[in-house]
């Protein structure tokens, strides 16, 4: 089993930025492709970026050029540093664990608060 803790959220202003946190524990060695998703109020969650154990990345295109996944796989963390933000970016951010192969399955944290207003 994998257990995924999130840190890092908060309230900002727009343009500002936050980074954050997702430290897994217990069998990090099944740990596969690690991602960022977020669910704001009323919408259905989605993905925001993944990143695989080779650190090949991918981005919804809403935050292309402004987040940044990376992991540290010593660390067995995942963060995500996000930049100039925007309203529309609030949300629950989740960040999730694919682990192992046959079959595979999905492990998530239990979320953290991102709250972008002036």
């Amino acid at each position: 089993q994998v257990q995924l803790v999130e840190s890092g959220g908060g309230l900002v202003q727009p343009g500002g930025s936050l980074r954050l946190s997702c430290a897994a524990s217990g069998s990090t060695f099944s740990i596969n492709t690690m991602g960022w998703y977020r669910q704001a109020p009323g919408k259905e969650r989605e993905l925001v970026a993944t990143i695989t154990r080779a650190l090949n990345t991918n981005y919804v295109e809403s935050v292309k050029g402004r987040f940044t996944i990376s992991r540290d796989n010593a660390k067995n963390t995942v963060y995500l540093q996000m930049n100039s933000l925007k309203p529309e970016d609030t949300a629950v951010y989740y960040c999730k664990a694919r682990v192992g192969y046959f079959p595979p399955y999905d492990s998530w944290g239990q979320g953290t608060q991102v709250t972008v207003s002036s």
